[in-house]
């Protein structure tokens, strides 16, 4: 009796996405290190100066992080209620923070006490910052005002009141510490010059604003509000050039990378997505397991620091060139060339007898249960949810092999309802991809030759069924189109190609005479 051959699984091009020179690069990071925060994570900031310690602010608490550091190396707790937009100055010797009690903290990094208390807003401050002369404070809060601090004096300076609900983002000039810009819940955009009475630009986001982000020129300006993400020429007087909805809910936070040349944006969806600078299309994207409110990277892409509404802080270090390369520190020592070719080169002798090892075969279950012939079994663990959804060519596999020995019908027979939702579904989701198709489309006319008769007794198959029909009617109009598009294409073809005229029969012929009239029509001349 011949040996049981498994079945045969068809190699099919793999449809995934393409390994690019960015793909290497940020996935080239360690597993994240988790640290459970106080409460959710809004804001983190990397200081500008070695060893770019970053700040943490969750609930009424900022913790510094060193850069390798599970244990924060200052907290500060000088809250009394939730702190907003912990900041460091560009020379990372102060910070400065908002709170929920309306009241903007200063604090020296080296201590936990807090230096300067500005008062003047009357509800949340969830924007704060420095200016780049690292003499003054931005805040904007709840109450619709920004203002400019003086830090000497702990004095107000300038107050602006234009917009008309929360201002809960902004960003300040590090060229020019007089300029500063805002978003609302208003869904604009305003720049603001301290020397004017009022915004000097305003531009409309269409949602309400999470997040901005300024370029190191200073040129473009990234707005992030409900599912977009807006890119803002503010060398032409705010004029749009980009608007990407590439999230399925609100973008939260946005940063740059270090040489400028990938945004990431952090959104509810838990996704992070790295857009290229160049043309803005999604180079690469990071998957978290909460929603995401605020996600930074370190300076030189050492690190991606992501904070999420479960309170867990999520940290991604780079990995060095050794583990980038899975090389040791001590050179693993390889197997000689000898010891690969030993024994190939022998020839056997006259008398030598050969001594064959029986190879053991293992099979998959389905195999197994197709070598006792259990038919329905086999299909059943085909169809398995792991099976189905991670490896459907092992399913169109084994529906092919029961068809080849003619008992696909036998093993579609006898089903539950729940049973043919799951095939249906199945189908569903593979029937129309090119590499399926010829496999599956037998298999759904057998199943609605078998089970022809209980059409309408079941709300769920019924419901699949339609699904089905709608998805084979769509598939045949897409190919309809194509159809005409190809036909399109043929006449366009066929008339820019320049026409090649062969010899045509009459073509030979001198003077409406054949080649051997003409001959007979000239005169012999006749040798003397």
């Amino acid at each position: 009796m011949a040996s049981f051959k498994p079945t045969k699984l068809q190699v099919y091009p793999k449809l995934g996405e393409k390994v690019t020179q960015d793909t290497l690069y940020w996935k080239n990071y360690k597993a994240p290190i988790q640290i459970k925060e106080f409460g959710a994570i809004t804001s983190i900031d990397f200081s500008p100066v070695a060893p770019h310690n970053f700040a943490v602010t969750a609930f009424t608490r900022i913790h510094i992080y060193g850069p390798f550091s599970q244990e924060p190396v200052t907290t500060l707790t000088r809250f009394k209620d939730t702190a907003y937009s912990g900041r460091f100055r560009s020379d990372g010797q102060l910070l400065v923070a908002g709170c929920e009690d309306a009241v903007v903290r200063l604090f020296d990094v080296s201590g936990k006490a807090s230096l300067r208390m500005f008062r003047g807003h009357t509800k949340a401050v969830h924007v704060s910052d420095f200016t780049s002369d690292r003499y003054q404070i931005f805040t904007a809060s709840d109450d619709y005002t920004c203002r400019l601090w003086d830090i000497p004096n702990a004095t107000e300076l300038n107050s602006f009141r234009e917009h008309t609900d929360y201002i809960r983002c902004g960003v300040t000039s590090k060229l020019n510490r007089d300029l500063f810009i805002t978003g609302s819940y208003d869904h604009t955009l305003k720049v603001f010059d301290a020397r004017a009475d009022r915004s000097v630009m305003t531009m409309d986001h269409g949602h309400p604003v999470e997040s901005l982000l300024l370029y190191p020129s200073e040129g473009l300006l990234v707005s992030a509000g409900g599912r977009y993400v807006k890119v803002w020429d503010l060398l032409k007087g705010g004029q749009p050039l980009v608007s990407m909805k590439n999230h399925h809910k609100t973008v939260t936070s946005l940063c740059l990378s270090s040489n400028g040349q990938r945004l990431l944006s952090a959104s509810l969806d838990r996704h992070v997505k790295v857009y290229n600078t160049t043309n803005y299309k999604v180079v690469h994207n990071f998957d978290y397991a909460a929603s995401i409110l605020s996600v930074a990277l370190a300076p030189n892409d050492e690190s991606i620091v992501a904070g999420m509404t479960n309170s867990i802080l999520s940290i991604k270090h780079r990995k060095s060139p050794e583990e980038s390369t899975g090389v040791s520190g001590q050179q693993r020592r390889r197997p000689s060339y000898r010891v690969f070719v030993k024994g190939k080169t022998y020839a056997p002798k006259q008398d030598d007898y050969l001594v064959s090892k029986p190879v053991k075969q293992h099979l998959a279950k389905y195999d197994k249960q197709l070598k006792t012939f259990n038919v329905s079994k086999s299909l059943d663990t085909a169809l398995a949810t792991w099976t189905r959804l991670r490896k459907p060519e092992i399913t169109v596999a084994v529906i092919k092999e029961l068809d080849r020995r003619g008992t696909l019908k036998n093993a579609l027979a006898g089903r539950d309802e729940e049973w043919l939702a799951r095939l249906l579904n199945f189908l569903i989701g593979n029937l129309v991809d090119p590499r399926f198709a010829p496999v599956l489309t037998p298999a759904a006319e057998m199943i609605l030759d078998v089970y022809r008769q209980v059409v309408g007794q079941s709300p769920i198959v019924d419901r699949q069924l339609l699904r089905l029909q709608e998805l084979l009617e769509r598939e045949v109009d897409y190919q309809q189109d194509l159809m005409e598009v190809l036909g399109m294409l043929d006449t366009l073809f066929a008339s820019s190609l320049p026409r090649m005229e062969g010899p045509h029969p009459a073509a030979t012929r001198a003077n409406g005479l054949a080649q051997g009239e003409a001959g007979a029509s000239r005169p012999q001349l006749k040798a003397t």
